[in-house]
């Protein structure tokens, strides 16, 4: 069963709604069909189209720039396809460490009211030229947890099957309407 997991109680709705998780764990299939449903602003994950166009490997230098076109994606938008948590997690991961910068914008954040659907890599693993984490997917599902631990943000797992009506209920409990 999936639970609500964090800190705070959550009855209100939230000023950003972040989906996140490992690679290839549907966050922007569910994104999109939030979007649509709940009519809600959303962004995309800069970080795409950032490497879609590069004509080279990224280097840890991108990521800082990546950061900083995610965050000005964030303004004015309800729902995130992916956050900087997502690119600290990232740079830590392959770089073990993560410019001060996104670090610092990550802790700014705390003022906002924010809410997560952390999403399980159990989906079938599809290439897509930019996925890099296939076998580590569950290692990478544990330090998003842990990093929204950390930081004391309520999240949701969702995981399995019916992503979609599991995200729909939660958000309708909320308040959110179609």
């Amino acid at each position: 069963m999936d639970i609500l997991l964090g800190q705070k109680d959550l009855v209100i709705m939230q000023n950003k709604i972040i989906l996140t998780g490992p690679e290839c764990s549907g966050k922007t299939t569910l994104c999109n069909q939030l979007k649509i449903y709940f009519k809600l602003r959303a962004n995309k994950e800069f970080a795409r189209s950032y490497l879609e166009k590069l004509n080279r490997n990224y280097v840890k230098n991108d990521l800082i720039l990546i950061a900083k076109k995610q965050l000005e994606s964030e303004k004015n938008k309800v729902l995130l396809d992916t956050d900087l948590i997502t690119i600290k997690i990232w740079s830590n991961y392959k770089y073990n460490n993560c410019d001060q910068w996104i670090i610092d914008k990550i802790q700014e954040q705390k003022t906002e009211s924010r809410f997560y659907f952390l999403c399980k890599g159990d989906l079938n693993w599809i290439q897509d030229g930019q996925r890099e984490n296939q076998n580590e997917r569950n290692i990478l599902f544990e330090l998003y947890k842990n990093e929204l631990d950390q930081l004391q943000y309520p999240y949701y797992i969702i995981k399995g099957k019916n992503r979609f009506e599991k995200a729909k209920f939660k958000l309708k409990e909320f308040g959110y309407k179609s």
